[in-house]
């Protein structure tokens, strides 16, 4: 506005022209919903301020008085309107305003009686601003010595400025606007509270001592509106929210103005507490995240307006609470702000223990991702026993009993983490403690205690000492009978079921697993309803609480293989990486012998059964070609198992398990092809070639009944239809038409009859592909002491070494290469008798037939020889 009179721009005659075009004109805009509305508020709010046109103001209220009067009034020009009036009571003078002050009070009172209004947020926000600005300008100015920040804190802070206002008499208005602002400090809108508070806060600096401490008390009592009745914090009705947001707004800024006195600090501190924790569920989301916000602001203004010395003994509470809130709540924003009020109660009051230290690890960046928070920040924050044991009771007691399953899952494993510090003492308190919660009725405890059972198991599995290990294990096991069977496997307590799961698969015991010591018999009952269950995350829980089986007795272990086996891989398919992980882990390629021979026989022969089950879903279930290779090798290692005991040759049940396996799983695969993309990787033709040439080794050994499986499986593959992919002879079998002439596929006579097989057998010599492992399985066979084996194997191959020649140009078997071939593999292994003696027995055989003559007879054969 120009800084002259607006009279000296009017026309002759034409007095106040100017101004009222300004009015005029910047009215229409009023009522606008852009920016330009805010233009004109602004424009007419400074036209009203000036001396020469104060005038109009009082006009311009019964204007407004008559619009909101309308039942159709517009609520956009309504907030036209009292944005201008605010702006006048805040920067006109004061005789102008205490002039209008009634006709101001009166225009409150209409939007009240208006309903179109008063439900609107903002407009209701400026009510609120308008009536605190009123009462501001009806009361004495500030001293300067509050204006330089001075405090209130009365008695025991020398180190601090007091001030004392002088006492006067307190308008009745000012308390209708008190009235008016401590209601709308509980209103439904952020907004309105917020704009309540910094009016109480306001109103109270410019009172007496004695009256802004009554304020203070009755902003405090809000707190209690709600808490009568309820029997925990977590009872409170979800309006409690507004109410204690709007309390801890207000006393953040009564605070932040230095109007708490000493004798109101220990209560404050103690709403505080309380206030922190303010987390109501609501449906499936929680509310009361503004509260602990306002709540962490209330401290953060503690530490710049309160003397160190008044604060010295609340410090130690204060800091373990702004450390447990800056670690493990929910939201970003909460985590932060109690992170800031520790820094600021730090660096301005040096009160808090290690308070440098902690902060380093709870700073803006440590708490901001959660799972850092939780899981970095919290073990590094109890390696100081200040906060250790203050942390581990807010998880067990907070945490655990969060409505959000993420927030309890983090927690237990935090609590983890912790209890590391000093296992021998904290394990014992969370595992009683943990217990304790098991025995309540809400799913959400249950299914946190269990997760923090499994956590501490999963921390005394690490320890050494395997006595004490046992002893908590069971222990811990034994605390899933706190929860009733039917809650375990209630059809709506799906994250109960997986998380009991999950605790069996890391406690069970050997003595839980028998049926006679177990402490928990229905355990069981628990893991196969998992492994039935809809939801995947349940069905994997139950997948690990099966595989945990692999270290049962023999009895039970027997049963595992089975049970992998009969899955639908199809329809579980979540459970299919825990079941090879778990049959790898008993009959893997580098796993030494471990379990007994019935387990090793059971898991080889669920292989072809997972594989036939998945092998239409390879593509959705997005199988790599490395899991199906570490089978196949699995069932290729398990060829050479000759393992013994008091029963005898024990190993050839593992060999029958495999050549059926084998030969089930190719069967499958080729007749898939079609429908499986990049076949030649599930099943190189390599990889056929190497199966065949196992069970050929089987089918020439000693043993009748492996002998027959071996023959029965080779005969399927080699009469086996090629797979409908390209290049398909690729896949065919390396003298194929050799073989069919030998083995036919309607043979009567089985491959167990020597007389029949063996004079066949030897000619599979003559096929370079199967030479090394044939040989190695005739030198087997010829150790036997059946002689109903070793007779008519000895005589069938003396025959054929007589007829081959002692050299041969055409790459063809003969003498030179068979003496060479078993003198090598003698020497090879000089030190395994189940090796040399059978190739020395077989030279003894050939030498005694005669079959060794030619080379004798042949000067360069007996020089080579």
């Amino acid at each position: 506005m120009i800084p002259f009179d607006l009279a000296q721009f009017d026309e002759v005659g034409k007095g106040d022209h100017t101004a009222s075009m300004i009015e005029s004109s910047t009215r229409e805009f009023l009522g606008k919903a852009g920016l330009e509305r805010e233009g004109a508020a602004l424009l007419l709010s400074r036209l009203y301020i000036r001396t020469d046109t104060a005038d109009r103001f009082g006009p311009f209220l019964r204007w407004a008085q008559a619009r909101f009067i309308k039942a159709d009034v517009d609520v956009f020009t309504a907030l036209g309107v009292l944005q201008v009036i605010c702006d006048v009571v805040k920067s006109g003078s004061s005789r102008q305003i205490q002039q209008e002050s009634t006709r101001l009070f009166a225009l409150a009172e209409t939007i009240d009686r208006c309903q179109n209004l008063s439900n609107n947020s903002a407009i209701r926000k400026y009510k609120t601003k308008l009536l605190s600005r009123v009462a501001i300008r009806s009361l004495p100015s500030l001293t300067l010595a509050f204006r330089k920040g001075h405090l209130l804190v009365g008695e025991g802070n020398p180190g601090r400025g007091f001030v004392q206002q002088d006492d006067f008499e307190v308008p009745e208005e000012v308390e209708n606007v008190l009235e008016h602002l401590f209601n709308a400090l509980q209103d439904k809108d952020t907004v309105v509270r917020w704009s309540a508070a910094k009016g109480v806060a306001r109103i109270s600096e410019r009172l007496p001592l004695d009256f802004s401490d009554q304020i203070l008390e009755t902003i405090m009592s809000l707190f209690s509106i709600h808490s009568i009745a309820a029997a925990s914090l977590y009872d409170l009705p979800a309006i409690a929210e507004s109410t204690w947001h709007g309390a801890c707004l207000a006393c953040a800024e009564m605070t932040r103005r230095g109007l708490v006195s000493q004798a109101r600090l220990s209560e404050l501190i103690k709403w505080l507490a309380k206030a922190l924790y303010f987390d109501l569920r609501k449906g499936a989301h929680s509310i009361g995240s503004n509260v602990r916000d306002a709540a962490a602001y209330v401290i953060w203004a503690l530490a710049r307006s309160q003397d160190s010395s008044i604060l010295a003994p609340f410090s130690h509470d204060l800091a373990q609470r702004l450390v447990a809130i800056a670690l493990y709540d929910r939201e970003i924003h909460i985590r932060r702000a109690a992170s800031a009020a520790f820094q600021e109660h730090v660096g301005r009051n040096n009160l808090f223990p290690c308070g440098i230290d902690v902060l380093g690890k709870t700073d803006f960046y440590a708490v901001s991702i959660r799972r850092n928070a939780f899981l970095v920040a919290a073990p590094q924050v109890a390696q100081h026993e200040e906060y250790r044991t203050f942390l581990l009771n807010h998880v067990l007691d907070v945490t655990l009993r969060h409505w959000d399953p993420t927030m309890r899952e983090l927690g237990s494993q935090s609590l983890r983490f912790i209890c590391l510090e000093n296992l021998d003492v904290l394990g014992p308190i969370v595992i009683k403690k943990a217990t304790r919660i098991l025995d309540s009725i809400d799913v959400s405890d249950l299914h946190g205690g269990l997760l923090a059972l499994s956590e501490i198991a999963i921390a005394y599995r690490e320890t050494r000492d395997y006595g004490l290990r046992e002893v908590h294990m069971r222990e811990i096991f034994r605390c899933l009978g706190h929860i009733p069977f039917d809650v375990l496997i209630g059809p709506r307590n799906a994250i109960v079921t997986a998380a009991a799961c999950r605790l069996i698969s890391i406690t069970v015991t050997l003595p839980e697993l028998q049926s006679e010591t177990t402490s928990i018999p229905q355990w069981r009952k628990i893991v196969d309803h998992g492994l039935k269950h809809r939801i995947p995350s349940v069905q994997e829980a139950g997948a690990d609480a099966m595989a945990s089986l692999k270290n049962s007795p023999p009895a039970n272990q027997q049963n595992l293989g089975i049970i992998l086996g009969a899955i639908d891989y199809s329809v579980y398919d979540n459970a299919f990486v825990d079941a090879v992980a778990c049959i790898l882990e008993i009959v893997g390629p580098s796993v030494p012998i471990k379990a007994n021979i019935e387990v090793r026989r059971n898991c080889y022969k669920a292989i072809p059964r997972i594989i036939s089950t998945i092998c239409v879903d390879i593509p959705r279930l997005d199988l790599s070609t490395e899991v199906l290779a570490s089978l196949f090798e699995c069932l290729l290692n398990g060829l050479d198992d000759y393992s013994t005991d008091q029963r005898g040759d024990v190993g050839s049940w593992i060999r029958v398990a495999c050549i059926q396996s084998l030969t089930t799983s190719i069967e499958v695969l080729m007749r898939n092809a079609r429908t499986i993309s990049a076949f030649q990787t599930y099943l190189p033709p390599s990889l056929i070639y190497s199966a065949v040439r196992g069970i050929l080794k089987q089918g020439v050994e000693r043993l009748d009944n492996v002998r027959q499986e071996a023959g029965e499986c080779f005969l399927r593959l080699l009469y086996m239809p090629l797979p409908e992919v390209q290049n398909s002879t690729r896949w065919q079998l390396p003298g194929s038409s050799f073989l069919k002439q030998l083995f036919e596929r309607d043979d009567s006579v089985g491959w167990n009859e020597a007389s029949w097989l063996f004079p066949r057998a030897v000619r599979l010599l003559d096929i370079p592909e199967y030479r090394s492992s044939v040989l190695s399985g005739l030198v087997f066979g010829l150790g036997s002491k059946t002689e109903s084996t070793s007779r008519p194997l000895a005589a069938s191959l003396i025959s054929y070494v007589k007829l081959l020649p002692i050299t041969s140009e055409d790459q063809g078997y003969d003498l030179h290469t068979l003496v060479e071939e078993l003198t090598a593999r003698a020497q090879s292994n000089l030190t395994s008798n189940t090796i040399v003696l059978p190739v020395l027995q077989t030279f003894n055989i050939l030498l005694e037939g005669d079959a060794l003559n030619k080379i004798f007879d042949d000067l360069m054969g007996s020089r080579r020889s």
